[in-house]
C-alpha cells in the first residue's frame, strides 16, 4: 500500500506531519497518538483500517516525531485542538478520529466544543476523569532519563519496564520513537517543554472541561479501555457513559493504558467493527 507524506499547518503556524494511507476519496479517519508517543504507536491498526476502505491520516502531534516543536511551548489542550481543527477543515469529508490518551483528550475537546467538526470518535483509554497515580507514572517514565540512553537496547529496556511487556527485539521500531542528540545519545522524540504544559493544565480543571465537552457529544462514540489500565478506572468509565449515554464501550482484556500496543489485533478488530457500522 502506498504511503503518502502529508502536512497540515495550524492557525499558529505549527506544522503537523504524518502519513496517509488508502484512497483519498474514501471516508477519512485521523489517528492521534498519546503524549510522548509518535504515529508509529498504532502497530498494524492504521494499515488494517485503510484496507477496509478508509483514507487513513496518521499524524505526529505537535512537538512529537516529525511534527514541529512549538516555539512558544504551547502544548495545551487548546494547542492540540487547533491542530486537529486545521486537519479536519482541510478535508473534503468530515473525519472520524481515533485518539489515544492525549489524542483522545484532543478529539473530545474539539468535538464537544465545536459540534460537527468530527463524524465520530474512538477514545482509547481516556475519560474526563483519570487516575492521578496512573498519570504520575506516565510522567515519571517520560522524565526519568533527561540525559538520554547510550543504546537502543537501553531504550527498549526502559519501555519494557513501564509497559510490563517483554523487552522488544525490534530495535528499528524503537528507533522510530527516539532521536539522537548532539552527543549521540538517544532521547525521546518529543519536545521537553510539553511536560510544563501537561503539569500546568491540572487534572481537575481539565476534567471539568472534558466532562462539559462530553455532555455535548452527539456523534457516534466508542470508548476503548485497557482492562488493566491504571489511568482510566471503572468509575471514570461509568461517569463518562452517564454523560454520553449513546457511547459504546469495550474493555480489552490483558491490556493496560497502551491498548494498541498490548493487544493490537483485538484493538484493530474493535475499531474496524465500529467504523464499519458508520458506513
Amino acid at each position: 500500500m502506498e504511503i503518502i507524506n502529508v502536512k497540515y499547518v495550524a492557525s499558529d503556524g505549527v506544522v503537523s506531519r504524518g502519513d496517509a494511507y488508502g484512497d483519498p476519496a474514501h471516508p477519512p479517519i485521523i489517528f492521534l497518538h498519546g503524549g510522548g508517543q509518535t504515529r508509529h504507536s498504532w502497530g498494524d491498526t492504521a494499515r488494517k483500517v485503510a484496507n477496509e476502505g478508509w483514507h487513513v491520516i496518521n499524524i505526529d502531534s505537535r512537538g512529537h516525531g516529525e511534527s514541529d516543536w512549538c516555539p512558544e511551548g504551547d502544548y495545551t489542550t487548546d494547542g492540540f485542538v487547533r491542530d486537529l481543527t486545521a486537519i479536519a477543515e482541510q478535508l473534503e469529508q468530515t473525519p472520524v478520529v481515533v485518539g489515544a490518551s492525549k489524542g483522545g483528550i484532543t478529539a473530545l475537546a474539539a468535538e464537544g466544543e465545536n459540534p460537527g467538526l468530527l463524524r465520530s470518535l474512538i477514545l482509547v483509554d481516556v475519560t474526563p476523569k483519570v487516575e492521578a497515580k496512573g498519570v504520575s507514572r506516565i510522567l515519571d517514565f517520560m522524565t526519568a532519563k533527561p540525559e538520554g540512553f547510550d543504546t537502543l537496547e537501553e531504550v527498549a529496556e526502559s519501555v519494557a519496564s513501564y509497559t510490563g511487556r517483554k523487552r522488544t527485539t525490534n530495535l528499528e521500531g524503537i528507533r522510530k520513537n527516539v532521536r539522537q542528540n548532539e552527543s549521540g545519545r538517544y532521547v525521546w522524540h518529543w519536545d521537553p517543554k510539553m511536560i510544563d504544559s501537561a503539569l500546568g493544565e491540572g487534572l481537575d480543571k481539565r476534567a471539568i472541561r472534558l466532562m462539559d465537552a462530553a455532555r455535548n457529544l452527539t456523534a457516534p462514540t466508542l470508548l476503548v479501555r485497557g482492562e488493566k489500565s491504571d489511568v482510566v478506572s471503572a468509575q471514570g468509565v461509568q461517569e463518562f457513559r452517564e454523560a454520553v449515554s449513546h457511547a459504546e464501550f469495550i474493555d480489552v482484556k490483558e491490556a493496560s493504558h497502551m491498548v494498541a500496543g498490548d493487544q493490537n489485533t483485538v484493538f484493530s478488530d474493535a475499531v474496524i467493527d465500529f467504523i464499519t457500522r458508520l458506513k
